[in-house]
């Protein structure tokens, strides 16, 4: 088990111009640490990850596992064991063949083998489908036969590329679950990319954000991430539904939502007037606005009925976008106009309108 450190960590696509997919991402790792690394497609995860493996070239920077400068050795040298969104499972294999071939390839001794074997079998319930072929499996057992394959190598860290994308959506949500208690369990240092927000915040004890052309945004735990997002970014990216974002007034104590007007805390509003703005980006999540006769007009565009709730999705005026929690049997038709009305001051955000920075950061807002 090791702790792993990205040290100002770039890699470079040729081209004219060159391409960044991963942009001078400083990061460290715990020892035993569940780390998530997240972000639409195009923002990097897979390429960082990719990176610590050694199959992608580090272009500037250093990668070190263990503080062990890995940035030039080859994936076998690393101590590291991957799972692919891919099962890549050997056909002609039996389960127990496939999870232990990386050892047999090592010279390991064939009693040896059997009894990881089997161990890394009973942690993924699979002891009974050791004699049969990757074709007799279903999709998650043939996912749980490739991290049985990482687990006997007993690596130092794990890397596990989206495992779950090719699994149906109960499987996905059961597996991740598995995935979650076996490393604790095993308290193996594992780095995770995903682009499902919802995963990311499910798994990780800590989540990394990256945003396109691999700019790593904000690394916290889930609770942070969603209570305190950094910036506009992370803010519409974490949570389902994302955060409420829309171009706000800046008036005396607060900001002008619709026909009310939400105070703000002083030193927020504070460092918004020292800043000479007129408006900020004001963010609130669904859960934190409901339906009442004063608040924000929206325009309702659709209901989602979700059994014991509702979400109303619509958008204001302005056309910025707007979802806003309810009781299930709310009565609206797309086209109806209702107001949004925010009633957790707790629980709402302000961004700077330009550089989408979260503004009364330092007093803790």
């Amino acid at each position: 088990m090791a702790n792993v450190t990205y040290e100002n960590a770039s890699r470079i696509y040729p081209g004219n111009p060159p391409v960044k997919a991963v942009n001078r991402v400083n990061l460290d790792i715990a020892d035993g640490e569940f780390l998530v690394l997240v972000g639409p497609s195009g923002s990097g995860k897979s390429t960082a990850l990719r990176m610590l493996a050694g199959l992608e070239e580090v272009n500037e920077g250093r990668i070190l596992i263990g503080g062990r400068d890995v940035t030039n050795l080859p994936p076998k040298n690393r101590d590291i064991a991957m799972v692919f969104q891919s099962y890549a499972l050997y056909p002609h294999m039996s389960v127990a063949d496939n999870m232990g071939f990386a050892l047999k390839l090592r010279g390991v001794a064939k009693d040896e083998i059997a009894k990881k074997v089997k161990e890394a079998a009973g942690l993924l319930d699979l002891v009974q489908y050791l004699d049969r072929k990757p074709k007799a499996l279903s999709g998650g057992q043939r996912q749980r036969v490739a991290m049985g394959r990482a687990i006997v190598r007993e690596p130092s860290v794990f890397l596990m590329d989206e495992p779950l994308s090719n699994l149906d959506a109960k499987l996905r949500v059961e597996t991740r679950a598995n995935i979650a208690e076996l490393q604790a369990r095993l308290g193996t240092t594992t780095v995770y990319v995903t682009h499902d927000q919802v995963e990311a915040m499910t798994m990780g004890h800590r989540v990394a954000v990256l945003q396109a052309g691999g700019f790593l945004q904000q690394v916290d735990t889930p609770r942070n991430l969603y209570d305190r997002p950094a910036n506009v970014f992370v803010a519409g990216f974490m949570g389902s539904p994302s955060m409420n974002l829309c171009k706000a007034r800046l008036v005396e104590g607060g900001v002008q939502f619709g026909s009310e007007v939400v105070p703000l805390k002083a030193e927020v509003w504070n460092e918004a007037k020292a800043a000479n703005l007129t408006e900020v980006t004001f963010g609130v999540r669904p859960e934190a606005v409901t339906l009442s006769s004063e608040g924000m007009p929206v325009i309702v565009d659709l209901v989602e009925e979700l059994g014991a709730d509702a979400f109303v999705h619509g958008h204001t005026p302005d056309g910025d976008r707007m979802v806003v929690r309810a009781d299930a049997r709310v009565q609206l038709t797309g086209g109806a106009t209702v107001k949004a009305h925010v009633t957790d001051l707790n629980n709402i955000h302000v961004f700077h309108p330009e550089t989408g920075e979260r503004l009364g950061a330092a007093a803790g807002h």
